[in-house]
């Protein structure tokens, strides 16, 4: 890993949390993600299964989590199961956690080797008579893989079928929702090192550049500051481009008196950041693409108050939305009739500002979060209002990341990123 080692009390922290939510006598177990081929022996970087991360901070393959409170053994009370490290893998593939390095790493103090599981495991499920599975709920998920979970599941339940099965992620969606101080110090770091890479293609973008060099530039900064790339597929979208939403080709060339905008976030130690920004290719605005960007920008420092304990999921994108209408009035795009005439299940706002504004962000770019509950302290939100204009061959967007407080405005993480138009201007004919 490139990030700096994280403090375990964090984990031992977040364990507890959860194994106060489990019921009487039952066993949780989570696993590693694992690491997916491509071809012949080519195989994609690894990324770890947010979970057991969350729980352990464990950051390899095939290892697994067992939280088991009511345990008679105090010491199986939570116990890793790792792959087994030696001397030839040390020299292969770099070496692997020790019993002893996995322990400073989680706080967890009993470590087996994976070989040893279903021994154990066998007395574990003697003693508890529920068993927490991990299921991928996310509102977002579409998964057609099956994954290193599932499979353990299956075999977990042909195994022990007597058992009762409960669900481990409504108690991760709920916990992982709202952020430690820990958690929102890495996801600081990750914004700040996304605010370096935005600070560097400021002062190289120019006309006839491309978007996949505006890439490379934020890749190269991104890696420097041990972070170990994007959070997620970054968008550099200049001209029309802008008006696909989830555009991610970045091959075509930056042409004079374009707009560009830039979805791109740094991750760090698994933690994401998410920003856009929308530049432009000349290093000034037009009097109507200025128009527009300061509009987006009123909705978003508007949007940005509303996020307060207590409010609600929808009732807060229909207030933005009642943002966005206004200023889709002002600059000409919406007439009166329009609105009056709108359905209420498309409102007529969202032909130029169809997707919502916020979502969690933390461990993935799109977070753990029960959308039917009221908004809490220290959740982490994007706010990402846009307008996209087609038929004038440019898009508008523009987001923060926020940190809802106990009472008042949030806290922006990426408050020293440049946003307002003059800034840019600044910055980019300096």
């Amino acid at each position: 890993m490139k990030y700096t080692a994280i403090n375990n009390s964090l984990f031992i922290k977040t364990r507890q949390n959860f194994a106060s939510e489990m019921t009487p006598k039952s066993l949780a177990i989570f696993n590693s993600n694992d690491i997916y081929p491509i071809g012949a022996d080519s195989t994609m970087p690894f990324q770890q299964h947010r979970d057991i991360f969350y729980l352990s901070g464990v950051d390899q393959e095939e290892s697994i989590l067992v939280l088991f409170p009511d345990c008679p053994k105090e010491k199986h009370r939570e116990i890793l199961f790792l792959k087994e490290t030696n001397a030839h893998i040390a020299v292969w593939e770099g070496e692997k956690l020790t019993k002893e390095k996995a322990f400073e790493t989680s706080g967890v103090t009993t470590v087996y080797w994976l070989q040893d599981l279903e021994k154990i495991l066998f007395e574990l499920m003697t003693q508890c008579e529920t068993v927490y599975i991990n299921t991928n709920e996310h509102y977002r998920a579409n998964v057609e893989t099956e994954t290193r979970e599932d499979r353990f599941t299956k075999w977990l339940k042909n195994k022990y079928p007597a058992h009762q099965v409960a669900k481990s992620n409504p108690i991760l969606q709920k916990l992982r929702s709202v952020k430690d101080a820990v958690e929102i110090d890495l996801m600081q770091q990750a914004c700040d090192i996304t605010e370096k890479g935005f600070r560097r293609i400021l002062n190289f973008v120019k006309p006839n550049v491309w978007e996949y060099e505006i890439e490379a530039e934020f890749m190269h900064e991104f890696l420097r500051n041990r972070s170990k790339g994007f959070a997620y597929t970054p968008i550099i979208a200049s001209g029309n481009n802008a008006n696909v939403l989830h555009y991610i080709q970045n091959n075509n060339q930056c042409k004079a008196g374009d707009l560009i905008l830039l979805d791109v976030g740094a991750e760090y130690a698994n933690y994401s950041s998410d920003m856009t920004r929308t530049i432009p290719v000349s290093g000034k605005f037009t009097k109507r693409q200025k128009e527009v960007y300061n509009a987006v920008n009123r909705v978003k420092n508007e949007a940005s108050k509303l996020l307060v304990p207590g409010a609600y999921w929808e009732s807060y994108h229909a207030e933005v939305g009642k943002l966005m209408t206004s200023e889709l009035l002002g600059l000409g795009l919406l007439d009166k009739a329009e609105v009056q005439n709108e359905s209420p299940d498309w409102p007529a706002y969202k032909k130029y500002f169809m997707h919502g504004t916020s979502h969690h962000i933390g461990l993935d770019t799109h977070d753990y979060g029960l959308l039917h509950l009221p908004i809490k302290a220290n959740m982490v939100f994007t706010v990402e209002p846009g307008i996209y204009i087609p038929e004038e061959g440019f898009g508008v967007r523009l987001e923060d990341d926020l940190v809802v407080q106990p009472s008042g405005e949030p806290f922006n993480l990426m408050r020293n990123i440049p946003i307002e138009v003059d800034e840019i201007e600044d910055i980019m004919n300096s």
